[in-house]
């Protein structure tokens, strides 16, 4: 188990007083190490223009039905 696994289960523990219930959380907690991984390795590549367009339309729809 490397140091993140480790960190959240103690983590886990610290807070809801439980232990990993099964292997299944174990691989889920290990997985989100990657997740977060992935989520860094996107930093400083989108900018707000990036966005689909879909979320402009949404943006000028709020702002008319204010």
């Amino acid at each position: 188990m490397d140091a993140f696994e480790t960190s959240v289960e103690a983590t886990i523990a610290r807070w809801f007083a439980i232990e990993p219930p099964n292997a299944a959380g174990k691989r889920l907690a290990a997985e989100l190490a990657a997740t977060i991984s992935a989520f860094e390795a996107l930093r400083g590549s989108l900018v707000f223009e990036d966005e689909p367009s879909s979320f402009e339309a949404a943006l000028q729809a709020t702002k008319e039905g204010a």
